[in-house]
């Protein structure tokens, strides 16, 4: 696997380069976007536009449709704000959206956990079997379904 160094910014400073990475695309960032982002940020494990709902209702005092948040989610994903792991149907904040790579996600079965891995000769094998049949990929979704070490661990065989 080939290893790159990332700063990953935690707290206000993620929030903080969320919003210069969201500007730099030439969007805005607003309340109701630093919210959700916030909120997404604050989830252990892939949260669902539902999940984020409540946790912004709960933030703002009012209740936000799950529909208003799969609109930003739809723009955080465009801009590298945040993941979509498909097979979960939820989202994950990118930890650094300042650095633009196809992810690899090993999706543990038993907790949930997910883990964002770059491998640049991965992604580049896959989108050359797709260049190869004449197929234009615009974002390859690579998902790797198991058990965490964790998980393996506390469960004995």
């Amino acid at each position: 696997m080939t290893a790159h160094a990332h700063h990953e910014p935690r707290g206000d400073a993620l929030l903080d380069a969320a919003r210069v990475a969201l500007e730099g695309a030439g969007e805005q960032w607003t309340d109701m976007r630093r919210t959700v982002f916030q909120a997404l940020a604050g989830f252990a494990n892939p949260a669902s536009a539902y999940d984020i709902a409540e946790a912004v209702s709960q933030a703002r005092g009012k209740r936000v449709a799950a529909n208003s948040v799969y609109r930003i989610l739809d723009i955080f994903v465009d801009k590298n704000l945040a993941h979509r792991v498909e097979s979960a149907n939820a989202y994950i904040a990118n930890a650094h959206p300042d650095c633009v790579h196809d992810c690899i996600f090993l999706v543990c079965d038993a907790c949930g956990g997910t883990v964002h891995v770059d491998d640049d000769p991965v992604s580049k094998a896959i989108r050359g079997v797709a260049a190869a049949t004449g197929f234009k990929p615009d974002r390859p979704v690579i998902e790797v379904r198991g058990t965490c070490a964790s998980c393996s661990e506390a469960t004995p065989r």
